[in-house]
């Protein structure tokens, strides 16, 4: 069966105007189950403008009632998970298991949306006068312009849906063409609860173009992205250009620091299940494995026996525990980042090689002896590559865990409380888990350091990027 997912625009889906399309391929098998329609310039400029109305229509909606539909919308989506979750696994290849905590963790995000929306309160100054009042006021910042990616392609965008909605703006969201059935799927669920369709779209295209036109639109207001980090400087900048603020949450290469007061079995049990989910197609994904040598040695063959043992197929079968990579691009990035430690001398004992079937499938791959030159070790590898690197000083060992860029996510694993407490506080990144993996939550918020983003999305922060003050002094 095949599908076509179109544009939704003022509560229709409809073909673009150019009739240009483009396949949507199942990356478990190569092939391609349907086509994804793409957005002319004038379809943009027509989605802009229903957004404008749609913005005045929506905000004027008391916040207590946003907060009802967007907690409907959640349930709807908790009541029709296992057709959706099929949805997700289809076109971006996660086990089914994962698809469904995706969409719930989806709705958790429009449920939180919903309680903040009906918290939203203005405040009075005490003024210097008699006589005299000064109102602080939040208003909806306006339209908001939305990319979201492929690796999470429901539950990232909706954070964005979740805060915009919530405090009263339009959104319009430019998801991948690679994914777009998931963030269709939200969309009518936002839309059969009550949102006024003329403040949410779903637009899919060129990506550059797409988001040319967006940022440089007068009436779109704000932007928020989720990928990496070169393509957020790129928009980060051209929002800049317009003075419009942004959200960004960036690329990470996370260092897990494993010491040798754990227990190095079930340490790396632990850690086996947190790097390759999703297929390591994870932002807060641990990506660098610096492990006390002391116990090096049996916390690298447990986690190489586990690597070994993944069952790696497709994700519509409940036996498979990792599925493939989502796209043909990732299985090119990570046969090159293998085939670069490889010749500067890294040893693999897991993985290393494609698998011989067709779709998008890579090995489980465990690597040591990785110098520091290799680029794994320098750019993010989103995908099921681990490098384990002992280490014996914890300052030089530090010293490489803060040395690159990121400052998204990274991991600490010891039983000793003081030394906890030191390396937490050493690591520079947003995000820090202890003893146990991570995952974004959407009662606390979350963001990167460094280059790894710009504001935060979750917590009793969600509705502020998405909302702007009006300071009003009354005589």
């Amino acid at each position: 069966m095949t599908s076509m997912f179109q544009l939704l625009i003022d509560g229709e889906s409809r073909e673009g105007s150019d009739r240009i399309a483009v396949d949507v391929v199942n990356p478990a098998t190569g092939e391609a189950f349907g086509s994804v329609a793409f957005a002319s310039k004038s379809d943009i400029d027509e989605t802009i403008k229903v957004a404008l109305g749609g913005l005045r229509s929506w905000q004027a909606v008391p916040p207590w009632e946003r907060g009802r539909i967007l907690k409907d919308a959640a349930q709807r989506l908790r009541a029709d998970f296992v057709r959706i979750a099929n949805v997700i696994t289809r076109e971006q290849g996660k086990p089914l298991r994962e698809a469904c905590i995706e969409i719930e963790r989806s709705a958790d995000f429009l449920e939180w949306g919903a309680e903040q929306a009906r918290r939203i309160s203005g405040r009075i100054v005490p003024a210097r006068a008699p006589g005299q009042r000064i109102e602080v006021q939040p208003h909806p910042i306006g339209v908001v312009a939305a990319f979201t990616p492929w690796n999470f392609s429901m539950a990232l965008a909706a954070k964005k849906f979740a805060g915009a909605l919530g405090a009263g703006c339009a959104i319009i969201c430019k998801p991948s063409q690679e994914t777009p059935g998931s963030v269709i799927e939200m969309a009518k669920a936002l839309l059969e609860a009550g949102v006024h369709p003329a403040a949410i779209a779903v637009v899919f295209g060129d990506a550059n173009d797409v988001s040319t036109q967006l940022i440089n639109a007068p009436q779109v207001a704000k932007i928020t992205f989720t990928g990496s980090i070169p393509i957020g400087k790129r928009l980060a900048a051209a929002a800049g250009a317009a003075m419009k603020p942004v959200t960004m949450e960036l690329g990470g290469h996370a260092p897990v620091i494993v010491c040798g007061d754990v227990d190095p079995e079930a340490t790396a049990e632990l850690l086996v299940h947190a790097k390759f989910m999703n297929a390591g197609q994870i932002c807060l994904c641990p990506s660098r494995f610096f492990v006390e040598a002391g116990i090096a040695q049996r916390f690298t063959a447990r986690f190489v026996e586990l690597a070994n043992a993944l069952r790696v197929g497709d994700g519509t079968d409940q036996q498979t525990q990792m599925g493939p990579l989502a796209n043909e691009r990732r299985v090119d990035a990570i046969a090159r980042l293998v085939d670069d430690a490889r010749a500067r001398g890294a040893t693999i004992l897991a993985g290393g090689k494609r698998l011989d079937r067709r779709g998008n499938f890579y090995s489980p791959t465990v690597l040591i002896d990785v110098p520091d030159e290799a680029a794994i070790l320098r750019e993010e590898p989103f995908g099921p590559v681990a490098p384990i690197l002992p280490f014996n000083d914890e300052k030089s060992m530090l010293e490489r865990a803060n040395g690159l860029e990121f400052g998204l996510s990274s991991y600490v694993f010891t039983h000793d409380g003081a030394r906890q407490r030191r390396l937490v506080d050493a690591l520079q990144y947003g995000v820090v888990g202890v003893n146990g993996g991570l995952t974004h939550q959407p009662e606390a918020p979350l963001g990167g350091w460094k280059e790894s983003g710009i504001d935060t999305e979750g917590g009793i922060e969600i509705l502020d990027p998405y909302q702007i003050t009006k300071h009003v002094n009354l005589q």
